[in-house]
């Protein structure tokens, strides 16, 4: 398979596409203004015990308090567990469903400082998840303190591969700390390994100093810029290629490859072209589908995503795709379709919590555990924790997939001030970015050099405001003269580009 990495930079944003085969798999996005927290760790302060949820509420700076679980409590908070031996090939996830656990209540108070870890975003109206276990990842290791266990990834199906690896870092593990191997360390040796633990323990050491110096709350550790962690994460040895249209961008790549993994920096290139970056590999379409709750398949097939703050349900529709005489066969043929289109757009989507995906009713068992395999295919190179159950007699497929962020369905839009939040438009800051899109194409082609721009009063606003103003950059940038018009009757999520000399509307001639 055919592995590439996209990543555009602008002043206000930073995007990174991974492609499988030329087709946009998964999309990440950060704004200037609002860092990801997953990762980071903080020193906070117990504002409030709740006995009977099993939780509690922990300060840590934020406008929001902390929600801290019982399950989310390590050991040395005085956790016991029910065997002193536990398997060492189990996940963290089966090892806390093997502890006998005291109350919560027994183990924190009031006013009690903790070191904490983020490990889900604020959501909606609840604030950020967090742990007291404390994991801390490398390339090829997480470095787990206050823990006496080695791990190895459950995508590494390799038995022999996992024998090989736990021989290797047991001498290495350190006194009081438990290691994790990451699918990265498949095939690397002990001198690769055990530089990579040296950098963890040097960065604990360092935070823990920290720590202990602190006043809660605080903020002890930063998790790594968005592109730093993706390309720890995601760049591995079966991608082919990796773009970035920012020098600076490129420079920390690089910096990075030549540290961890040398034998990649030959696959990391600049791009230097006139045209938008995702206008070459035509990404920008995609990411506007994104937002639509339909979703066509090949043959005239289609899905109806629709996304609640409980569940996502995904219904698949034959549309206008009749197949041949044989009905169980087009129903088949369809749902397969529908499987690999639904997989991707979970992960394009970054859907988590609770899916639940209608196919057409089979009445063949052997079809409906066809379609149960394939789906489940589908997700194999899915990096978020999931379950899958097999088709219902209703034809359902039921799935549960890890969030720890907001989808980017709630990310890039927001509430439509039209219908009292029934449905979503385009934020104004992603159509400000949008428009800026828009002006860059146009200097591609250097037909034009004066324009008039209308918006919406809002929309005005955000591109004017904010102590940055975007449309005199753009005019200094690409030496175009832009006369901005607010029009009132114009609905915030609308534009219109006109040529300043005859009038003429070129909104669509730059437009994906």
């Amino acid at each position: 398979m055919k592995k590439e990495i996209i990543i555009n930079s602008t002043e206000y944003e930073t995007r990174l596409a991974m492609l499988e085969d030329d087709l946009l798999v998964e999309l990440q996005a950060e704004k200037a203004e609002s860092d990801r927290m997953v990762g980071d760790i903080y020193k906070g302060k117990i504002k409030t015990v709740l006995p009977g949820m099993q939780a509690a509420f922990v300060d840590i700076g934020m406008e929001k308090a902390a929600y801290l679980h019982s399950s989310d409590i390590g050991k040395d908070y005085g956790r016991r567990y029910d065997s002193e031996e536990l398997d060492e090939e189990e996940s963290p996830a089966d090892i806390v469903r093997k502890r006998r656990r005291a109350g919560i209540e027994t183990v924190l108070k009031a006013n009690q400082e903790v070191l904490v870890q983020v490990i889900k975003e604020p959501i909606s109206t609840k604030g950020p998840r967090i742990s007291t276990e404390i994991s801390i990842p490398g390339r090829y290791v997480v470095l787990v303190p206050d823990d006496d266990h080695i791990r190895i990834s459950k995508r590494v199906s390799d038995w022999g591969e996992r024998k090989r690896l736990k021989k290797i870092v047991a001498p290495m593990r350190p006194e009081g700390f438990g290691l994790i191997l990451r699918t990265e360390a498949v095939g690397h040796e002990e001198r690769e390994l055990r530089a990579d633990i040296k950098r963890l323990l040097k960065l604990w050491s360092k935070l823990k100093r920290k720590a202990d110096t602190q006043k809660a709350p605080a903020l002890i550790h930063k998790e790594a810029e968005m592109i730093i962690s993706m390309i720890r994460d995601v760049f591995t040895d079966d991608v082919n290629r990796l773009v970035v249209d920012n020098r600076p961008d490129y420079k920390k790549i690089m910096s990075y490859a030549r540290q961890v993994a040398p034998n990649l920096k030959d696959r990391v290139e600049l791009y230097k072209g006139d045209l938008p970056l995702f206008d070459v590999y035509d990404l920008e379409p995609e990411i506007d589908k994104m937002l639509q709750r339909k979703v066509w398949i090949k043959k005239g097939a289609y899905l109806i995503i629709d996304q609640t703050e409980a569940m996502v349900t995904i219904d698949v529709n034959t549309g206008r795709f009749v197949g041949s005489r044989d009905q169980e066969r087009t129903i088949l043929e369809t749902n397969l379709a529908a499987a690999r289109e639904i997989a991707r757009q979970v992960r394009l989507r970054d859907i988590g919590g609770l899916i639940v995906c209608d196919f057409i009713d089979m009445y063949n068992r052997d079809n409906r555990r066809r379609l149960y395999e394939e789906f489940q295919k589908c997700f194999d190179n899915d990096r978020a924790k999931r379950g899958i159950n097999p088709v219902t007699d209703f034809g359902l497929i039921e799935m549960t997939r890890e969030r720890v962020r907001p989808s980017h369905m709630q990310v890039l839009s927001e509430p439509c001030p039209c219908c009292d939040g029934m449905g979503r438009i385009l934020a104004k800051e992603n159509l400000a970015t949008k428009i800026e899109r828009w002006f860059i194409r146009a200097r591609a082609d250097r037909k034009y050099s004066a324009f008039n721009l209308v918006v919406s009063p809002p929309l005005a606003g955000t591109l004017t405001g904010n102590g940055t103003n975007r449309i005199d950059r753009l005019m200094k940038m690409h030496k175009f003269k832009i006369n901005l018009v607010r029009d009132t009757t114009l609905p915030q999520q609308e534009f219109r580009i006109y040529n300043a000399d005859d009038n003429r509307e070129l909104t669509e001639v730059y437009a994906v």
